[in-house]
């Protein structure tokens, strides 16, 4: 039989243990603990004893958690996925994993605000550096990275520049190097982009995002591909390859989440199981829209710079159409004159609504200079590449004609 499509395989794919009243969506498992019939069953259990591992406690494992988790693995092919309590928890928490004191991180300058503040100041403050690189220089990057270099980050499509590496290029690089390669690839989802084939070892979503089905709730994943030989880490050189995992994801599970405690919550994970049936179809759908509006927006002439991927105007068209299946994802930018200029458009917004995140069922609209980066520095922000004349856009499922009609006339008034 040939392999099922990529919404067969999400809605199809059982649960790993039988549920007792037989339902066909997993329930929530709104509770804390787990009883045993006994003294060594429990102590299998948390001594990871037993061939399918029993649930002990929801900080450490949860079945609707669990059940989410299974989904992305078949959604993405990942050899090892653990869910967390927000795209920012998915990041940080892999960064624990593999960095240390007088290591570094490779990335570039144009990141997510909270991103760029994480690496920036909160990983400092504890001895690791980073190294901002131009991602679209190749001998920029390999000149960066030394053998204190724990990963090279980066965007899928960076978020507000609208940049693409070439990850199948950098992780060439990396690979010579002994160098994971590590992205956020919240912006385009499973059914669009095959991380493993661009090169990726580790990949990080936020799952607030396309996958909640609407912005029901938080999340984050991290996604272990197993295709990186983690020995070449100085922090994870002494950990075991141990019960189908590598040493990434047993120091992940096992000691980082464990001790971090940002685990996701149990309503969070069936929302967002649920989230992930509809995936494919809402993705296709607001990416089409996105793509429509960026025309449109192109032939508008109070509108002075469109940035989408696939648009010919875009300088990383040809990397855009060679990763990508179809659109790329359903968030575009777009520059007025001014700032002024930019509230005043936002203010007279009817259908679209003024507010942050990404991939809601509404159509989003926010100006990062004054909110996502409104507390960096003048200086900072030249740094990050952040105008003060730039709009995002995140596309949503209304009808595309009424978002033309509600630009249209914001633009007039």
């Amino acid at each position: 039989m040939s392999q099922k499509k990529f919404s067969t395989r999400i809605i199809s794919e059982k649960f790993n243990k039988k549920d007792v009243h037989g339902a066909i969506a997993m329930p929530v498992y709104r509770n804390a603990a787990f009883e045993f019939p006994d003294s060594e069953s429990i102590a299998a259990a948390f001594q990871y004893k037993e061939e399918i591992a029993s649930h002990t406690y929801t900080r450490i494992t949860n079945p609707s958690v669990e059940n989410l988790e299974h989904k992305i693995k078949v959604a993405s092919g990942a050899e090892n996925v653990m869910t967390v309590a927000s795209g920012m928890a998915a990041i940080s928490n892999t960064f624990l994993t593999i960095a240390y004191a007088g290591s570094n991180i490779v990335t570039s300058p144009h990141l997510f605000g909270n991103t760029f503040s994480l690496f920036k100041f909160t990983l400092a403050a504890f001895g690791v550096e980073v190294r901002f690189v131009n991602t679209d220089n190749l001998k920029e990057i390999a000149a960066a990275i030394d053998e204190n270099t724990c990963a090279f980050f980066c965007e899928l499509i960076t978020n507000p520049h609208m940049e693409i590496a070439d990850l199948p290029e950098i992780s060439k690089i990396l690979k010579a190097k002994n160098v994971p390669l590590i992205v956020d690839t919240t912006i385009i989802p499973w059914c669009g982009f095959n991380a493993k084939k661009a090169g990726t070892d580790i990949e990080i979503v936020s799952t607030t995002k396309y996958i909640s089905g609407g912005a029901t709730s938080i999340g984050g994943a991290i996604l272990d591909y197993g295709t990186f030989d983690w020995s070449c880490n100085k922090r994870l050189q002494s950990v075991n390859k141990t019960g189908g995992m590598s040493q990434f994801s047993f120091k992940l599970k096992r000691e980082i989440a464990r001790n971090m405690g940002a685990a996701m919550d149990p309503d969070s994970a069936y929302m967002q199981a649920l989230g992930m049936e509809t995936l494919q179809l809402r993705f296709e759908r607001v990416s089409s829209s996105a793509f429509v509006l960026a025309q449109f927006l192109e032939g508008l002439e109070k509108v002075k710079k469109v940035g989408y991927t696939k648009l010919a105007s875009s300088p990383y068209k040809s990397i855009s159409d060679k990763l990508f299946v179809g659109n790329p994802g359903a968030m575009l930018t777009f520059n007025l004159n001014s700032k002024e200029d930019c509230y005043c458009f936002m203010d007279k917004l009817n259908v679209i609504r003024r507010a942050t995140n990404l991939f809601d069922n509404k159509t989003l609209i926010i100006h990062p200079e004054s909110t996502i980066y409104g507390t960096f520095t003048p200086e900072m922000k030249k740094v990050m590449g952040i105008e003060d004349n730039l709009l995002r856009l995140s596309v949503g499922l209304e009808d595309v004609e009424d978002l033309k009609q509600d630009i249209l006339q914001a633009l007039e008034k």
